[in-house]
């Protein structure tokens, strides 16, 4: 069976539009309710290690799940006043130095994939920042209150599980961020 012959009937229906909001859009297709960001370029995460060796993470309270959360530093790509961030890199750069205080000199890509393909339409963008350098203390902007927790890369899972059981959320995207880190090649 090729996979043609498996797409599901109405996967081809017209989009109904139920819902616009300021960042996302409500759809309809056939049976099947989706989202769409408003912003077509999707997001990136940051997977970033200090030159002592430390994983780059932040904590930030998440509304929509009413909790605190564990992350790796990401943001949206042409987020809400930066017209000029045109694609990943560049959106990582500046991310990277509002969420954490630190910079880098060079941006590799490390994968693309949807964020929840069963619910939205939103594309993550893995990259990994290089060349590491402090320059502020990071914690967000005006909307933001970020906490910037810096963690020694061999202790980063027990860590993760100590917060875990502090009440955070652990975003799981970060452990397919972690798993890059050892897993995609010689990149530096």
């Amino acid at each position: 069976m090729n996979r043609i012959s498996r797409i599901p009937a109405g996967a081809d229906a017209p989009v109904e539009i139920l819902h616009t909001g300021r960042w996302l859009t409500l759809k309809q297709r056939g049976h099947w309710e989706f989202v769409e960001r408003n912003n077509p370029q999707g997001a990136v995460i940051i997977v970033a290690v200090t030159p002592e060796d430390r994983v780059l993470f932040v904590e930030q309270y998440r509304v929509p799940i009413q909790q605190f959360t564990i992350e790796m530093p990401a943001g949206l790509i042409g987020d809400f006043g930066h017209d000029g961030d045109v694609d990943a890199a560049v959106t990582a750069r500046r991310e990277l130095e509002e969420e954490t205080g630190w910079t880098c000199g060079r941006v590799i890509p490390l994968h693309s994939g949807p964020s929840s393909a069963g619910m939205s339409t939103e594309m993550m963008h893995f990259v990994r920042a290089l060349d590491l350098r402090k320059i502020g203390d990071g914690g967000g902007d005006a909307t933001e209150d970020i906490v910037v927790h810096e963690v020694p890369r061999t202790e980063a899972g027990t860590w993760l599980q100590v917060m875990t059981g502090k009440g955070y959320s652990i975003d799981p995207k970060l452990f397919a961020g972690l798993w890059f880190l050892d897993h995609a090649g010689d990149i530096g």
